[in-house]
């Protein structure tokens, strides 16, 4: 029990003192504008949260319709009903939730997350319930909420099972989820990590899968952070057992900067439909929808 309470207390601490604010530096808010030129910005300011959403949107375009992430959001379906968000992260995808309406409690662990996204809500002046809770610990009555959401977070930390089964309390039936988590068949997970980290520079010889990807997933550059296990699809569909209607679609933005990285813009000399191929089969991310049966 105390080591799982121990990784616990790691990660909450890791991503407080290294927050996602999508700077050049993993927790910074030093940002290079498209000019060229270095914007400084004090975190937690308007125009923080301006600049990191500009360059979260912008790694996602494929997803925005009229808002931000609408090919994947109903927005309209939820609004004005109980929507909950398990790790907010700086509180983006929660603004845009009570933006269009809906009741939105927005958790993390990370005290930082929900400092700032609290901050975000009142600089936008919004409506929210904001709070600090454990993914596998939720504190929510059973069948709350009308939709349950995650962007990122449940492959950082050792329960991921129990937090989708958390979600799955809260969920009122006929309720539905979705969830990304990165891909372990990934061209990134297979090139940059188990390749390049471990067969290249034998990492391998001294981490474990499960470390290599942590160390050399989110915040490489300044030693990685705690816990990081990426799934495979096989996975998803042991980890969604209980759910029905379960949907998995692989999500490849981050490919065409993994092809470039094995050779001078390949992905531009492979051409729209064979890089799209590539992004459907080997993306970072897997958008993973299901809804709670009425049983």
């Amino acid at each position: 029990m105390s080591e799982a309470v121990d990784i616990k207390s790691e990660i909450r601490d890791w991503w407080a003192g290294a927050p996602m604010t999508y700077g050049e530096r993993h927790g910074g808010t030093e940002y290079i504008r498209p000019d060229g030129s270095i914007e400084l910005v004090e975190l937690g300011s308007r125009r923080f949260f301006e600049i990191a959403d500009e360059r979260f949107y912008g790694w996602n375009r494929p997803l925005h319709g009229a808002r931000p992430f609408e090919k994947i959001f109903d927005y309209e379906r939820y609004s004005g009903r109980p929507v909950l968000e398990i790790g907010c992260g700086m509180g983006c995808m929660a603004m845009n939730w009570a933006q269009a309406g809906a009741q939105i409690t927005a958790v993390d662990l990370n005290p930082v997350a929900v400092a700032q996204t609290t901050r975000r809500f009142e600089v936008f002046g919004l409506n929210g319930t904001i709070r600090q809770v454990d993914a596998e610990t939720v504190p929510f009555a059973d069948a709350s909420f009308d939709y349950a959401y995650s962007w990122g977070v449940l492959h950082h930390t050792p329960g991921t099972a129990v937090g989708l089964q958390q979600m799955r309390r809260v969920l009122k039936p006929g309720g539905e989820i979705g969830v990304m988590l990165y891909h372990r068949h990934s061209l990134l997970y297979r090139y940059t990590v188990a390749f390049i980290e471990g067969w290249l520079n034998d990492e391998r010889d001294v981490l474990s899968e499960r470390e290599l990807a942590s160390r050399y997933g989110d915040g490489a550059r300044e030693e990685g952070n705690p816990h990081t296990w990426p799934v495979t699809i096989p996975e998803v569909e042991e980890l969604f057992s209980g759910f029905e209607n379960l949907s998995v679609r692989i999500l490849g933005t981050d490919v065409p900067d993994i092809l470039n990285v094995l050779g001078p813009n390949l992905a531009g000399r492979l051409g729209e439909r064979r890089k799209a191929s590539l992004a459907r089969r080997y993306g970072w991310s897997l958008w993973i929808t299901a809804r709670k049966g009425h049983g």
